[in-house]
């Protein structure tokens, strides 16, 4: 495959590097928010949101038919791309997991009253897949929906949902027949927030972000709101946590940190010598570098197949989300271990190595290899569809 942009794509990106240059605002962008905290979760942000989806740019890939364009999917990775490297919010939930699996499995009225709020930029969404004995697993979720008239009772409780405090409509899995295999009793539906049977409670993390627990007490949702077919929404799930796996885990902000950590190896002493003249330090640089244009080839490596149209392409994204998570991991140890003590000063700390970057991303990263699937689960994944070994190896 060819891995070079075409002067229409590259002429795009410059389009989108004006655009982000005359909407600058630190209540917009902020270039230490790491990748699952470039959320729209502020006035100031839905703000900004609201411009790109004048300029029609949400949704670009999606069939004209819901409000798209047609473009090819290699736009929405360079306007995601742009847009996450300078930590402004990225077109992720609502364009990219929850439209696309819509237009996919969901009914004409879930397409006709969600697509059009989703290209204006008028809706947030939350995910709740995860619950207490239910992480990495997620086909052992337990949250009960039980048939009432029109609609489900739902009942339990959900765990680790980034956006619970915030958003607009939740998008989460629940279990529809208990007698069945359990990947073939969850139904997927979309339950207002503001429900008065849920309870959302705040976990701050050591990422300095906040997620949630969730708690559903008798929460009657219309089976209009029901995803796809019934007992059918763990599919739905994979194909939307595929999406998830690359829209949610930019590359942009790993390149960013492997510039800054570069800069600062350049032009930094350490008793009287260069650092850059150390040979174990260029030596772990060059393999830093290096594993950063592979991240960045498998990211389009995930874009190329998706082209192709059909479901997500799983292996692709598995391998993307695995590789570009744990190299991030590494960035940060090898930033936090050359900066010496002055690198456990906080982020915004002028005076502290590369600004204090390191201190946050070295905590944030523990979330980047957990959500959207552990790095456990994605080796799993790799190992049983791209290298064919059974399931209990």
């Amino acid at each position: 495959m060819n891995f070079e942009f075409s002067d229409a794509e590259l002429a795009f990106g410059e389009e989108v590097d004006k655009f982000i240059e005359a909407n600058r605002s630190p209540e917009v962008m902020d270039r230490t928010r790491e990748n699952m905290a470039q959320l729209v979760d502020t006035p100031e942000r839905r703000a900004f949101m609201k411009k790109l989806a004048e300029r029609g740019w949400l949704g670009m890939s999606w069939p004209k038919e819901y409000g798209g364009s047609e473009r090819e999917g290699v736009y929405e990775y360079l306007l995601n791309e742009r847009l996450a490297r300078e930590g402004a919010p990225q077109i992720g939930k609502g364009v990219g997991i929850i439209g696309k699996t819509i237009i996919r499995n969901g009914s004409e009225k879930l397409k006709r009253e969600f697509l059009p709020q989703i290209l204006n930029a008028e809706i947030e969404f939350a995910i709740g897949y995860s619950e207490p004995q239910a992480g990495s697993d997620a086909a052992a979720m337990a949250l009960k929906a039980t048939r009432d008239g029109d609609g489900w009772r739902l009942n339990g409780q959900k765990i680790f949902t980034t956006s619970a405090h915030f958003a607009d409509w939740y998008w989460v899995g629940a279990r529809t027949d208990p007698d069945k295999p359990k990947h073939d009793g969850i139904t997927l539906f979309l339950v207002r927030m503001d429900d008065p049977g849920l309870t959302v409670h705040p976990m701050p993390t050591i990422g300095d972000e906040i997620t949630n627990q969730v708690f559903f007490d008798n929460v009657w949702v219309n089976d209009e709101y029901r995803v796809g077919e019934l007992n059918r929404g763990f599919r739905y799930i994979s194909e939307a946590l595929d999406l998830e796996r690359f829209t949610m885990f930019t590359f942009s902000p790993i390149e960013q940190r492997v510039e800054l950590l570069c800069e600062y190896v350049a032009n930094e002493e350490r008793d009287g010598k260069p650092l850059r003249e150390d040979p174990v330090i260029r030596q772990r640089i060059a393999q830093l570098v290096t594993q950063t244009e592979v991240a960045r080839v498998l990211g389009l490596q995930f874009v190329a197949k998706s082209m192709k149209g059909g479901a997500p392409p799983t292996c692709e994204s598995s391998m993307y989300k695995l590789y570009a998570t744990e190299l991030s991991q590494r960035v940060a140890n090898t930033a936090l271990n050359l900066a010496g003590p002055g690198g456990q000063l906080r982020v915004h700390t002028h005076e502290a190595p590369m600004k204090g970057r390191s201190e946050l991303t070295y905590r944030y990263t523990v979330v980047d290899t957990i959500g959207g699937g552990s790095s456990e689960i994605q080796k799993n994944i790799i190992a049983r569809r791209k290298l064919g070994l059974p399931k209990n190896f």
